[in-house]
């Protein structure tokens, strides 16, 4: 069944849509959160609230792309479920490793937060990912969107883990230069 199909069926509030959607999406969803959190059923979770989520914004939202819809709130409620489990034990794990390559770039720290819209920033990003190649952007996606561990990444695109490390540190300081350069004081 196609999105838009899936879009009316949540807009008439038929219950058949989560079905739908959840055989379509699962899949994609799972691998997103099992790749913040670790476990099958801490992500189930997520998915499963992810889809609630969905019912009670659609309506009145109406997303075009629905796979990046779904993607970013089971991305969101996954990364929340991950800070909550790891409030008290801060470990090595991945996703610190991930939230950490992007800190220089996109800090949390307050006097960020205050000065830079969110909305200007995102179109920023975009712009930067539109203007550099598309297996580069498809690489900092899978490692900064899904949270992929590098291993997964240099085997999806068949090249070595160092090589995926170095394009994600170049791509990384292309974004900070990119973004200084647009007066964002990072």
């Amino acid at each position: 069944m196609n999105d838009k199909k899936i879009v009316q069926m949540l807009f008439d509030r038929n219950p058949d849509a989560l079905e739908r959607l959840s055989e379509k999406y699962n899949s994609y969803c799972n691998t997103i959160a099992k790749n913040i959190l670790g476990n099958s059923e801490d992500a189930d979770e997520c998915i499963n609230d992810a889809y609630h989520s969905v019912w009670n914004s659609i309506p009145p939202n109406k997303p075009e792309n629905l796979a990046a819809y779904i993607g970013k709130i089971v991305r969101n409620l996954s990364f929340d479920k991950y800070k909550h489990l790891t409030a008290e034990k801060r470990g090595g794990g991945t996703i610190n490793l991930v939230l950490d390559e992007l800190a220089d770039i996109v800090s949390g720290n307050e006097s960020i937060e205050q000065e830079i819209d969110r909305k200007e920033l995102a179109v920023d990003i975009n712009a930067f990912l539109n203007s550099i190649s598309k297996e580069k952007r498809s690489i900092f996606v899978y490692r900064y969107m899904y949270a992929y561990p590098v291993k997964e990444i240099a085997k999806l695109f068949g090249k070595s883990e160092g090589n995926i490390s170095v394009l994600l540190n170049r791509t990384r300081k292309g974004l900070k230069e990119y973004l200084t350069e647009r007066g964002y004081d990072l």
